[in-house]
């Protein structure tokens, strides 16, 4: 059996949970040819929470927590701006109780298509 390396005191600054391209159809545009259909949106999230203490999943962020408010925001009916939905969701993350800050990005992939892979948002917040 190797040795196991001598413990190393730790101190943990920061932890990052994240969801990545996580894809939900949205009513979304201010268009008159937005609003007849849904359109898909790409989010990114990052969230910083309470650092270590970690042993179950209450003590940190759910995945399909934040995953749960992009779909109940596309989900809540039409939305003009995707600058309204990146700060609906970012409102949503922070307040979950161990996050400090969020960083929501929203691309709206066939806004500008074929000229541009996406266009979008990104927004952070914080706890104050």
């Amino acid at each position: 059996m190797a040795d196991r390396p001598p413990e190393v005191p730790v101190k943990i600054l920061s932890t990052t949970v994240f969801v990545r391209g996580l894809a939900v159809e949205a009513w979304i545009g201010v268009y008159d040819h937005e609003r007849d259909r849904r359109q898909p949106l790409i989010i990114d999230v990052e969230l910083e929470v309470a650092a270590g203490g970690w042993r179950a999943l209450a003590d940190t962020v759910n995945y399909e927590t934040i995953a749960g408010h992009a779909r109940a925001i596309a989900a809540g009916g039409h939305i003009g701006l995707v600058e309204s939905f990146a700060e609906r969701l970012a409102r949503a993350c922070v307040a979950e109780p161990r996050v400090m800050r969020a960083r929501v990005r929203v691309e709206k992939p066939q806004a500008l298509a074929p000229e541009a892979a996406a266009a979008g948002v990104e927004i952070i917040a914080a706890r104050v």
